[in-house]
């Protein structure tokens, strides 16, 4: 059967978020306080993973700490260096790592992504974002981080460099002749010589042609600059939406203007972000939820809602609804600032009850309930066009994760929705994305 003729496939990356994304995970019975600093703990994520053919382990990551960390695990392990680890663990599920253009250098970032490829056998991603947080610019010699539309701009011709330091080797460069003892055809090595607003990247790459030619591309930016963005680059896109509605919107939105920059009417895969709180009855489910967020001190759940919505703490009270005043922040997080505002708001909760239902205060959508329940809410989104898949989060990891696997995935299987095996090796091969043409073939195109 044809790329074309087969029918759309679910996608879905495991989001490993330290002990899950619950922020007491780390606190019930069976889990380690010390698995956020345990690579053992990742391989055995991926390979439940992989065991339930994802697309890839995704890991978020952050220059500060951005967190109350008197309670909550941090995100501390540098994603690419733990994701390499993973890679010799695994065979076939993407490695997905978080690295900010704000601090970084287009020319480590081009190493770094070309040598997870390479170490993984084609499956590295790269999910491209730009940094707020006034913690992250300190520890980088910064009073204060870029304004919005600096970052951006920043991250833009960031991505350009970097993709064309990926591009700088043809594809057959490499020799490796050993009777005529040519090892490199240097003509087919180039300087991308790139004068730039931010950079001066002379190039070439000091290492061959990526095997997918480009690691595949994320990003999560939901503000004007980050949709723009995502359609220039993006191949697929981490979103936030609490509603099916914003969700169809936005994913409709990004192809738009992905299509408009000449990419084609579904260039970009979306896929938002959503928590899977799983029992084997829905009120077994909504317990296991409420014990969750029983060990959740209200303070931190204050401080973290208040940190997304860009107020003061002391201007939420539990047992009110939120502010009417909420002015969208200048340099913060516009994504999940507005998928949780337009939550609250809409089904006009308390601060309290919106903590509930959001599972402590985070900005992504949450379905508790049975396997089946979870099922028919992801083929309700995916088949109607909201997401071309999810970034899972379970609540608590491994267990959550274990537990989508063995109940979750085999509903959606038998439903023809999502893959029973792998059919390539690569994560393009995972998503039906065509690998890039090198620099030699482009022009020979044109």
């Amino acid at each position: 059967m044809t790329q074309a003729a087969r029918p759309r496939q679910l996608h879905l990356n495991l989001n490993a978020l330290h002990s899950g994304f619950v922020p007491s995970a780390w606190r019930v019975p069976d889990a380690d306080p010390r698995a956020f600093l345990d690579v053992q703990h990742y391989i055995r994520l991926a390979r439940i993973a992989e065991a339930g053919k994802f697309d890839a382990i995704f890991l978020a990551d952050n220059a500060s700490i951005a967190d109350q960390i008197d309670f909550r695990p941090i995100t501390a392990l540098e994603p690419t260096l733990l994701l390499a680890c993973v890679a010799t663990a695994t065979t076939h599920i993407g490695l997905v790592a978080t690295l900010s253009t704000s601090y970084n250098e287009p020319y480590n970032v081009a190493r770094r992504f070309a040598t997870l490829d390479i170490v993984s056998h084609g499956r590295a991603g790269w999910n491209v974002v730009t940094t707020a947080d006034a913690g992250s610019a300190r520890n980088f010699g910064r009073l204060a981080p870029p304004d919005h539309a600096q970052r951006y701009a920043r991250a833009d011709e960031f991505t350009r460099v970097v993709k064309a330091l990926w591009d700088s080797w043809e594809d057959d460069a490499f020799v490796g002749d050993k009777s005529s003892g040519r090892f490199v055809d240097t003509a087919k090595l180039q300087p991308i010589a790139h004068h730039g607003a931010f950079f001066d990247v002379h190039g070439p790459l000091n290492q061959p042609r990526p095997p997918q030619g480009h690691p595949v591309l994320f990003q999560a930016g939901g503000s004007s600059d980050g949709r723009e963005l995502a359609a220039l680059h993006a191949e697929a896109v981490f979103s936030a939406a609490q509603s099916f509605e914003e969700a169809f919107a936005y994913r409709a939105e990004i192809n738009q203007r992905a299509e408009a920059l000449g990419r084609g009417p579904h260039a970009v895969k979306v896929l938002p972000g959503l928590t899977t709180i799983i029992g084997a009855t829905e009120a077994e489910a909504i317990a296991r939820r409420d014990a969750l967020i029983d060990l959740i001190p209200w303070s931190y759940s204050l401080n973290r809602l208040a940190g997304t919505l860009g107020i003061s703490a002391d201007r939420l009270s539990l047992d009110q609804p939120l502010p009417d005043d909420l002015v969208l922040p200048a340099n913060g997080n516009h994504t999940f600032f507005r998928a949780t505002v337009a939550f609250g708001q809409q089904r006009g909760l308390t601060v309290r009850a919106l903590i509930r239902e959001l599972a402590g205060g985070g900005g992504h959508r949450v379905v508790v309930g049975t396997p089946e329940q979870i099922a028919d809410d992801i083929e309700h989104w995916f088949v109607n066009g909201a997401a071309d898949g999810f970034n899972l989060m379970p609540d608590v990891l491994p267990d959550g994760v274990q537990d989508f696997v063995d109940g979750v995935v085999p509903i959606l299987q038998r439903r023809g929705l999502f893959r029973t095996e792998y059919e390539g090796r690569t994560l393009r091969d995972h998503l039906g994305l065509a690998r890039p043409q090198g620099r030699a073939s482009a022009l020979k195109v044109a």
